[in-house]
């Protein structure tokens, strides 16, 4: 006996314990063998759910210690046991996993199952008290060694493990596939990134845009919070917020795809669903990153129309407005009309002036700095105002069409338009057109309102010629189309006058006088000549005018016009006009043109002598 003591204190009492438990194992693996293959009547009925097994005591017992104690507890029958399991991670299909492996039958741990039969473990207590190389510790060795050594393989023991919660949580299996998740993304971003190539992107001053990694997928699949856990995680590691943006823009497109945000038509959504996206939606603003540009103006836009369908928060709505208008010079069309889900109007133009409202306050900000956040300060690029006009114009030409759209709306988004955006008005002019052709029933007072966002003296020659044509427009406007076009040809003509009057400059060249100022002279003769037929073009539309204001003042005053132009005497191209009228005023004035047409002017210009030879080099 002293030697067999001996014996057992020189092997060491845990040695001597573990060789018992492999030993009890064995045999309890062999009884269970026994069982099945004997077909032994069950004496233990197990209840989990809506199913019923009938199963043996001894192989459950020798390895979970939860059915041991709810075996354990006296009852009046000692042959047949029920008990019912509740609350079950996985429910029967964890639980057949779970007896399985207590009778010893053979099945594989894979990266589809390992979470379930962890937490299955887990909640029956099958820990090495009960069996050596019990279930709790296959799966952690699994767990450790195969699962969590790869993104993807983590990643999907996470995704299996939403369906597990809190069992999942309080194995702190959720949280240590993300710690997983976030050390070896940020190292394989640094792989990607490595200092050559960074110096050599230094070195050549380009910017490569963010590309979507291999593995950015297979994060779509995730529970919004879940993701979001991720990505917190990625950032504590030093993972690049800039980089988040391809993973958000990923998701987002994927978990918003069913949505019908391009369309008017009401919405077709379960009240449930819709509050899960409204959910999403919302989570997924906040994690868009805070740097410009590293979202597109497109996406933004998505996300805006989703949030206007799902109705959110008014914050959300405005934190995505403030950053379409810090991005307005790079966006399209098509970006800006979002539809109204309202019956009344096709878009939703007070969205739109909002954002350019933004846009305007950001742009006039001396400091130029426009998006504030708690560690980061970014200011806006060189002023984009001109892409902005034209966008702007565009959108007005678009909403023009809708007969339902207020009178108001229009005139206060033209309104904040910026007028050095504008380069000329035919966008504007345009816009206007439109919007009078689709609300045909407008006062003449409104018209005149609408007529007041433009510039008449920006319009080109083309809108010009189209104004004065355009019987949409008050009078009053066009008028001011046909005065202004009036002055510019003025202004042209005293120019070529000028010109033509003094010496010319091939004149004072010793190379060839004479024949570089006979080229000059002929075609100064052909561009007054050209200027002179369109000033009479100009006068006679000009004199239309005249004619329909006339009629339009009443017979009275017409035949009164007539008949005290009886006694004057009339010229044969002139037509009579009113004495003291806003018309005849604009009438002489434009006269005075004639001045600089005449033909004779050109023959002086030509004929002119040249001082003499004695005073050609004097200084006096």
């Amino acid at each position: 006996m002293a030697t067999a003591f001996a014996d057992e204190e020189s092997i060491g009492v845990p040695a001597i314990i573990s060789k018992k438990k492999q030993l009890l194992s064995s045999s309890l693996k062999r009884t269970s063998e026994w069982i099945l293959s004997q077909d032994i009547p069950s004496d233990l009925t197990v209840h989990v759910g809506d199913a019923t097994l009938n199963l043996h005591k001894l192989p459950l017992i020798s390895k979970s210690g939860y059915i041991h104690k709810l075996i354990s507890k006296p009852t009046t029958d000692s042959k047949i046991k029920t008990i019912d399991i509740k609350s079950i991670p996985g429910g029967i299909e964890g639980f057949e996993f779970a007896s399985k492996f207590c009778y010893g039958v053979d099945f594989e741990i894979t990266i589809e199952n390992v979470a379930l039969l962890r937490c299955v473990a887990e909640f029956l207590e099958m820990t090495e008290e009960y069996a050596t190389d019990n279930l709790i510790t296959r799966t952690e060795f699994f767990l450790q060694e195969v699962a969590l050594t790869q993104i993807t393989s983590a990643i999907t023991v996470l995704h299996k493990s939403e369906t597990l919660l809190p069992a999942a949580e309080r194995v702190k299996l959720i949280s240590r596939c993300i710690d997983s998740i976030a050390y070896m993304t940020c190292k394989d971003q640094q792989l990607s990134r490595s200092p050559l190539n960074d110096a050599n992107r230094n070195s050549s001053g380009f910017n490569p845009k963010p590309i979507v990694d291999w593995w950015a997928d297979e994060l779509t699949v995730l529970r919004i919070d879940i993701f979001q856990r991720v990505l917190v995680a990625m950032k504590a590691r030093g993972f690049k917020e800039q980089a988040f943006g391809p993973l958000v823009m990923l998701y987002a497109q994927k978990s918003l795809r069913s949505l019908d945000i391009y369309g008017r038509a009401k919405k077709k959504i379960d009240p449930k669903q819709e509050h899960e996206k409204r959910i999403i939606l919302e989570t997924i603003v906040s994690l868009l990153p805070r740097e410009r540009n590293s979202m597109s103006v497109s996406f933004l836009s998505m996300l805006l129309r989703a949030s206007i369908y799902l109705d959110t928060t008014v914050a959300c709505r405005l934190d995505l407005e403030k950053r379409m208008a810090l991005q307005l010079g790079q966006a399209v069309l098509d970006d800006l009309l979002i539809p109204s889900f309202s019956e009344d109007e096709v878009f939703d133009v007070d969205t739109v002036k909002r954002i350019l409202t933004n846009y305007i306050e950001h742009e006039g900000d001396g400091s130029r700095l426009d998006y504030a956040t708690d560690d980061d300060l970014i200011s806006l690029p060189p002023t984009d105002a001109a892409q902005v006009g034209r966008l702007m114009e565009s959108y007005l030409a678009e909403i023009a069409t809708d007969p339902n759209l207020n009178i108001e709306k229009f005139i206060g988004l033209g309104e904040l338009v910026p007028e050095q955006a504008r380069f000329n008005e035919d966008g504007m002019y345009r816009a206007i057109d439109i919007y009078l052709k689709a609300h045909p029933s407008l006062g003449d007072v409104d018209r005149k309102r609408v007529c007041r966002l433009m510039d008449c003296q920006k319009l080109s020659r083309e809108a010009c010629a189209h104004a004065a044509q355009n019987d949409r427009l008050p009078a009053q406007t066009v008028v001011q189309v046909l005065y202004s076009e009036q002055q510019r040809l003025r202004d042209s003509s005293m120019y070529s006058a000028s010109f033509m009057g003094g010496d010319s400059p091939a004149v004072s060249y010793q190379g060839t006088p004479v024949l570089s100022g006979t080229r000059y002279q002929s075609q100064s003769t052909n561009e007054v000549s050209r200027l002179q037929r369109e000033n009479d073009e100009l006068k006679m539309e000009l004199f239309k005018m005249k004619m329909k204001m006339k009629e339009s003042s009443g017979p009275l005053v017409y035949r009164e016009t007539q008949a005290s132009s009886t006694n004057a005497p009339r010229s044969v191209d002139k037509p009579p006009l009113p004495k003291k009228s806003f018309i005849n005023s604009v009438s002489k004035t434009l006269g005075k043109i004639n001045l600089f047409l005449r033909s004779d002017s050109v023959g002086t210009t030509k004929t002119r002598a040249k001082p003499p030879k004695d005073r050609r080099h004097s200084i006096s």
